[in-house]
């Protein structure tokens, strides 16, 4: 076979034109690139979509469960709404309701006689001629307030 170029071809053919039977390098550069682009695009966009998740982590249980939800559903729906609301929920710090709401529980259970009163944990006590704590001296409580405790 001869290497002449054909009649009818150009005389001046670009770089990326290769000789029949040889490697096509741009080909394999252009496969290999575009499965590099895949691969991050995908890293990028679960990465996106898993951002308020992340960010609700500080956050307390029920809000972190929420926006991990939320985030999950956008992911799956592809519903940018939710994933805004997730966003939003995981900026946003709610308030605490539930520990106020059961220490007011505890102390109305505690006045209507029905649970116990607190002790006091015996790592907590030292061994002394007083009634001494670990913090310090014990605080001397009223004869009239000593009973209801």
């Amino acid at each position: 076979m001869s290497e002449a170029v054909h009649p009818v071809a150009v005389h001046h053919l670009p770089a990326f034109i290769t000789a029949p039977g040889q490697t096509d390098v741009l080909l394999n550069v252009v496969a290999v690139f575009l499965l590099v682009a895949i691969f991050g695009l995908g890293t990028l966009y679960l990465r996106l979509h898993s951002l308020p998740e992340v960010m609700a982590h500080k956050t307390n249980k029920i809000q972190l469960e929420l926006v991990a939800v939320l985030a999950l559903l956008s992911l799956l729906t592809h519903n940018n709404l939710l994933w805004g609301a997730a966003l939003l929920l995981a900026l946003i710090d709610l308030p605490d309701f539930s520990s106020p709401l059961s220490s007011i529980a505890q102390s109305l259970e505690r006045l209507a006689g029905k649970a116990d009163p607190p002790t006091v944990p015996e790592r907590d006590v030292v061994e002394g001629n007083g009634p001494e704590t670990a913090h310090g001296p014990a605080v001397p409580v009223h004869p009239s307030i000593e009973g209801k405790a």
